[in-house]
């Protein structure tokens, strides 16, 4: 009898056990999966879509199949970030990178957007300056004898 429940309580200690294991690489492989979606966000998929490789929604898309399984692999191996993107930079050259690096003449796509809102927020407030100190213009000065004879040959007018 001792012997059965000795078997019982180590038959349940190493169920216990694997469904920690099982735990601990559901919640990895979740992060994992997390971790490749972040990154696929930083890759242009390469079939012309000019979509992020993430968000690729071309029917059986064999590229971006392709990408996502390279991903994974250096994902699973641990590769840092920054050389998992350099590896597909690498491999499909300059345009597969969604974020282009800060450095060179790649720096204007970088500045251009934020210098063209602020020269047009400039312009629009220079415009809205200018019109608001220009002065009103004057009403044509109308002699009394002048606006009598309009009211005259307007009743006439008007009466016929």
């Amino acid at each position: 009898m001792k012997a059965t429940i000795k078997l019982r309580v180590a038959i349940g200690l190493l169920a216990l056990a694997a469904g920690g294991v099982l735990l601990v690489h559901s919640v990895a492989q979740a992060q994992q999966t997390d971790r490749a979606k972040q990154i696929g966000k930083r890759i242009f998929c390469m079939c012309n879509c000019g979509q992020i490789l993430t968000a690729c929604n071309h029917v059986g898309c064999t590229v971006s199949a392709s990408m996502l399984k390279k991903l994974d692999q250096l994902v699973a191996r641990g590769e840092a970030d920054n050389l998992i993107v350099q590896s597909f930079v690498q491999e499909f050259g300059p345009p597969v990178d969604a974020e282009p690096p800060s450095k060179g003449i790649s720096r204007i796509a970088w500045y251009v957007p934020g210098i063209a809102l602020l020269t047009g927020f400039g312009i629009v407030l220079l415009i809205v300056v200018r019109w608001r100190r220009r002065p009103a213009p004057e009403a044509p000065s109308v002699s009394g004898e002048l606006l009598a004879r309009a009211r005259e040959r307007a009743d006439l007018e008007t009466n016929e």
